[in-house]
């Protein structure tokens, strides 16, 4: 929203929210009953591209925003190193409205002109047309307009909208209040009119130059500079012709220099360039190798989790994944035909994230595996020859720290981390399975006052430590699973054994769990508190209980380009393992904590309170 709101600010449709779609039913209505009446040839070509074309346009926006991401990630052509945060993303969240708007303009203006059903494919004398018109009175009135815009009066009542993006995505290309997009549209409009006037209009015409409109919009506001310099060396004047992303970044940071749309030549003209758009440019196609303190290895949990990831949907990536809204089913079939590509050519772990903590540098990396690959036998080996290359690529990086997210740090997969230690005594990145952290958020979120609690959780290291350090506190633990009773029973002190129960009476409300099926939580009374060990959510099965989060802390303000949530966790909350390797790396930690090696639970506690994390609840 614009500092000072003026009229005509909100999109007409703001208030339906996700349904705004519907703006579109008469196109489609009048479609189906010309199909109905008369069958698919009475439909013209002009009617035909209506809403195919909208929806190619927003494939082509989505890619661009997945290629953005994942550049600023991992390139080292980052032209302004700053974050994202979700505010941002808030903001950008109706990037397809102008696609929805120019849908019923494009719609209103067929109905309007009958001509235009007449319309051939192409028209070469058209396209020189719709060329020379844009390069004349559109790039003229825009640059005019745009500098207008900057006016204090019109800036904070419209234009300051899109400058609250300091850091540009594509998407920040068309964020602008309802009004200003009118004019822009009005001026776009011009040459396709021409060519109406003129009667050398086409479908292709109109398409290509919307297309062009799309692709110089995206690529001008990645916040990686791409264009070659080649180009430039082989046709000089192409530099007034042809913006580049580090050209349109100035007008961000700077507001009152490079107003152009496209084409520079008018900045060069009104002396309004600045005067550092060529080192930039310079500056930012070399770049600068940039090396991580920390990398965290994750993976895609089920089929639609690969939208969850911050170079998937932006919207879907920004909210704690929950695979029952509707609209992830609609996308099922390309969920389905991704995870089968990834299966099949995904070799290696890829960047999706980069994060800083003051000086501190931190990505994320995942693999391209999910959920159900980790639990097939003769997926195993190929998985961690994935996560052996990824721990051997980030040591030689010069990475300090590698933390092993979800099910990379399994067990039965890898011992938590130990064959890579075992295989490899001389690495010198540190290896982190992150349980000395998770145990002490578990810990820390049973009441101080606790006397008894049901343990649930099998044999996991995670589950020792905790059993041991309730017993320790004095804390009734009580278990119904007779081995593993016996085993936790072997390594408790014998003055605090008494502490550990094998019973199936009087269960207490208290339960912490790992994995339990249905049956199980129905067994639980009414009113228990059901607190996971595990990196995965329960299923909230009863609305009479109450489900804590997975171990997981809330991140410090200092933490910065977090504009997406980790997997089903809230904003700016952050797993507990995931936290085990930045402390890891931010103290200087020298140990592998992987295999039966765990951090003192309550130097990780004490450590990352230090560092500004905080719990989600108090006990």
């Amino acid at each position: 929203m614009a500092t000072r709101p003026g009229p005509l600010t909100e999109w007409p449709w703001h208030r339906l929210g996700n349904f705004k779609y519907v703006v579109m039913a008469p196109v489609v209505a009048h479609g189906a009953r010309r199909v109905m009446r008369n069958g698919w040839g009475d439909l013209d070509i002009a009617f035909s591209l209506i809403l195919p074309s909208l929806l190619l346009r927003m494939i082509h926006n989505q890619i661009w925003i997945s290629l953005s991401r994942y550049q600023t990630a991992r390139s080292k052509h980052r032209i302004v190193d700053r974050g994202i945060e979700f505010d941002q993303v808030d903001r950008e969240r109706g990037w397809d409205d102008q696609i929805l708007f120019n849908g019923l303009v494009f719609y209103a203006g067929y109905l309007a002109m009958p001509s235009v059903r007449r319309m051939p494919v192409w028209r070469t004398d058209g396209a020189v047309v719709t060329a020379l018109v844009h390069t004349g009175p559109v790039e003229f009135l825009y640059y005019w307009f745009h500098r207008a815009l900057h006016h204090h009066f019109l800036y904070s009542r419209y234009h300051s909208h899109h400058h609250a993006s300091i850091v540009t995505e594509p998407i920040t290309s068309v964020i602008h209040p309802f009004a200003e997009h009118v004019v822009y549209f009005i001026l776009f409009a011009i040459p396709i009119l021409s060519t109406i006037y003129l009667g050398n209009v086409s479908a292709m015409g109109i398409v290509g130059y919307i297309a062009y409109i799309d692709f110089m919009n995206n690529m001008g506001h990645c916040n990686f500079e791409l264009v070659p310099e080649w180009i430039f060396q082989i046709f000089p004047p192409l530099k007034y012709l042809i913006y580049t992303p580090s050209f349109h970044s100035l007008h961000h940071t700077q507001f009152r220099t490079n107003y152009s749309l496209f084409m520079p030549f008018y900045d060069y003209i009104y002396n309004t360039m600045d005067k550092s758009s060529d080192e930039l440019y310079e500056s930012s196609l070399k770049g600068t190798e940039e090396t991580p303190d920390l990398v965290h290895l994750t993976h895609m949990t089920n089929l639609q989790s690969a939208y969850h990831l911050r170079i998937g949907i932006a919207s879907i990536a920004s909210k704690p994944y929950s695979d029952s809204a509707w609209y992830m089913w609609t996308l099922w079939p390309l969920a389905w035909l991704s995870m089968v590509l990834a299966w099949i050519y995904g070799s290696s772990a890829f960047v999706v994230e980069r994060i800083k903590l003051n000086k501190m540098k931190m990505q994320t990396w995942a693999l391209p595996r999910y959920n159900f690959q980790y639990g097939l036998t003769w997926e195993r080996e190929p998985i961690n020859d994935l996560i052996e290359k990824a721990i051997l690529d980030a040591d030689m990086k010069g990475v300090k720290v590698i933390s092993l997210g979800l099910l990379n740090q399994a067990k039965q997969l890898n011992g938590n981390g130990e064959l890579f230690r075992q295989k490899y005594p001389k690495l010198g990145v540190r290896i982190v399975d992150g349980s000395g952290l998770a145990t002490a958020v578990v810990l820390k979120s049973i009441p101080s006052d606790a006397k008894k609690v049901f343990l649930r959780t099998g044999t996991s290291k995670i589950a020792r430590a905790i059993a041991i350090a309730l017993c320790d506190r004095g804390v009734q633990v009580i278990m119904n699973e007779k081995e593993v009773y016996h085993m936790l029973k072997s390594q408790i002190p014998e003055n605090r054994a008494s502490y550990l129960k094998l019973s199936s009476d009087n269960v207490p409300q208290l339960w912490i769990v790992h994995n339990i099926d249905d049956n199980e939580q129905k067994m639980a009374p009414k009113g228990t508190i059901f607190i996971p060990i595990s990196q995965f959510p329960l299923k909230k099965l009863r609305k009479d209980c109450t489900y804590m989060s997975t171990p997981a802390m809330r991140i410090p303000e200092e933490m910065k380009n977090i504009h997406s949530c980790e997997n089903w966790l809230p904003r700016r909350v952050m797993s507990a393992w995931h936290i085990a390797g930045i402390l890891h790396a931010l103290e200087g930690w020298n140990m592998h904590e992987c295999g039966d090696e765990m951090m003192d639970i309550e130097k990780s506690w004490s450590a990352a309170i230090r560092h500004g994390f905080l719990p989600l609840t108090k006990a």
